[in-house]
Formats: structure tokens, sequence, C-alpha cells
């Protein structure tokens, strides 16, 4: 499995977060490294990861309706950034670009990620570069849709 993304926090106006899925345990607590320094930023570490941990379990709440697998497991989120007032900018991308769901899905990842305590505004930016493969997706989701 490669990695989705990658996390970092950075510049001081924001935290950006980029995602990996999980291969082990102890990924979910390498989520968060820093990149600029993260004594810049305004949110303290502790409230970083348990954001970062938040968004990414509110992400797994959202699955593609085609594939058994969630979205952040199958490698559609490349960006997640948090800004200093605690607002959200998201970037995925889909299975494919004629995907039947491909208006609603930002909508179901907006209202998933707005769900999580202490986050602000988001949005949610639909990208296709670089483009989905299957290589993105984790071990999980290789089992859920049988490849693996």
């Amino acid at each position: 499995m490669t990695d989705q993304a990658e996390t970092t926090t950075s510049a001081p106006a924001s935290n950006e977060l980029a995602t990996a899925a999980p291969t082990d345990d102890t990924a979910a607590a390498n989520m968060a490294m820093a990149s600029g320094g993260q004594d810049a930023s305004t949110i303290p570490a502790e409230e970083l990861s348990r954001l970062t941990d938040d968004i990414i379990g509110a992400l797994k709440t959202v699955y593609d309706p085609e594939i058994p697998a969630d979205i952040y497991e199958l490698g559609l989120i490349y960006k997640i950034d948090i800004d200093d007032e605690r607002n959200v900018d998201v970037e995925m991308t889909l299975t494919a670009p004629g995907c039947p769901v491909a208006g609603e899905m930002p909508i179901w990842v907006e209202n998933a990620v707005g769900s999580v305590d202490g986050v602000g505004q988001v949005k949610v930016e639909i990208v296709f570069d670089p483009p989905w493969t299957p290589e993105r997706m984790s071990e999980e989701a290789q089992v859920a849709v049988g490849w693996f």
C-alpha cells in the first residue's frame, strides 16, 4: 500500500494535514508531523492531534456507494488543511471523473467533517491530479473489495 498523501502542519496561518491510510495500529499516531514548525500554529499540538483523528474518523463514515470501502481507505482524500480558526479545506478525488455521485460526494464529506467538534467552516474541492489509482487503497480497502 502506498501513502495516500502526507500529514503535516505548516505556516502560521494553517495546519495542513494530508492523510495516509493506516497500515497498522501506529498509523493514527503518526498522522501529525511538523513541517515549517508546529510552534508557529496557534492550535495546541494535542488539539491538532485530536482534530486530525476526529476528522479522519468522520471521513471514514463516508462511503462510495458502488465500492464497499470508505473514501479515506480508498485513498480519495488527498489533503486536509486546518487553519488557525479551525476551518477545514479538504482536497479529494473520485475513482473516476464520471462518478455518478460526483455532485453529492463533496456534500457528504463537508457534512461529515463539519460534524466534528471544534471544526469551523468546511470547504471540499474535487481534484483529478494526480489521478486516483487502486494502488492508493489501504490494505483494509483492498480486503473489502476482494483485491487482497
